[in-house]
């Protein structure tokens, strides 16, 4: 029987963008996918599109282990089928057979600070997890997904400072990809 944590066919995918609320991985991800001449697939997007409800709802009606459930089986499925950009929600690397998935796999983490990132993720209910003391929040889940980040990586990209265009690039450089 097939093992569901691992991909039938991972050579297809160009860049799998993990990292925390407010890094910029959908927006860069854009742009990536642009550069490469292939598309972005979100799977935050994806899991909506799948329950036909926001995040924030399936959070509240069926809680975090269902949409964690959910996210898992979207990043699977997309792992085996798609063939361009891939950009993670931030807990989608808890799971472990979605960490299983991802090894030897071009993935990007977009590190972020607080300070830069808390301003983009605003502090508004579309981002369940950091509803009630949103800095509080974010550092914790930082702390506690920042070691999963970087063992998954096979790229580091600091995003504060910089520009999408630029951050795009150096992806790019660091894994030598051609538009």
């Amino acid at each position: 029987m097939e093992n569901p944590a691992q991909p039938q066919d991972t050579g297809r995918v160009r860049a799998v963008l993990i990292g925390p609320p407010g890094a910029g991985k959908t927006t860069v991800g854009r742009r990536l996918a642009a550069a490469l001449g292939v598309r972005l697939l979100d799977t935050d997007e994806e899991v909506e599109r799948r329950a036909g409800r926001p995040i924030s709802e399936i959070f509240i009606d069926s809680g975090e282990e269902h949409f964690r459930e959910l996210e898992h089986a979207a990043v699977v499925d997309a792992l085996r089928t798609h063939d361009g950009v891939l950009a993670l929600g931030g807990g989608a690397v808890l799971h472990p057979g979605t960490q299983e998935a991802l090894a030897g796999l071009p993935v990007v983490f977009l590190d972020v600070s607080m300070a830069k990132a808390l301003p983009r993720v605003g502090l508004a209910g579309a981002r369940p997890l950091l509803v009630d003391s949103p800095r509080a929040r974010w550092k914790a889940l930082m702390d506690a997904r920042r070691p999963t980040y970087s063992r998954l990586a096979a790229v580091t990209v600091l995003t504060d400072g910089l520009t999408p265009d630029q951050v795009t690039a150096q992806i790019l450089t660091a894994l030598g990809a051609r538009p």
